[in-house]
């Protein structure tokens, strides 16, 4: 009669090294980036009287979300020094 083999200590969702790799922080940090860079744009196009700082914001947020995004799953394990 055959045993069932050992079974893993982890969650069937966790990669091997400890990373988590959730779409949903990276769709999270460019929208969130783009939403509140734009927002500052936009107010200050309004109080400075332009029409170019909401283009200006939405880029930069766009920008640093993804910057957000590669610094979070580019991260090295917890165990390597």
């Amino acid at each position: 009669m055959a045993q069932p083999g050992p079974s893993s200590p982890r969650a069937p969702h966790e990669s091997s090294d400890g990373h988590q790799g959730d779409p949903w922080h990276a769709f999270g940090y460019l929208v969130a980036g783009v939403l509140v860079y734009g927002l500052v744009g936009w107010g200050l196009d309004r109080w400075l009287g332009t029409s170019f700082l909401v283009v200006v914001g939405i880029l930069l947020g766009a920008v640093l979300g993804l910057y957000m995004t590669w610094a979070r799953f580019n991260r090295p394990p917890a165990d390597e020094t």
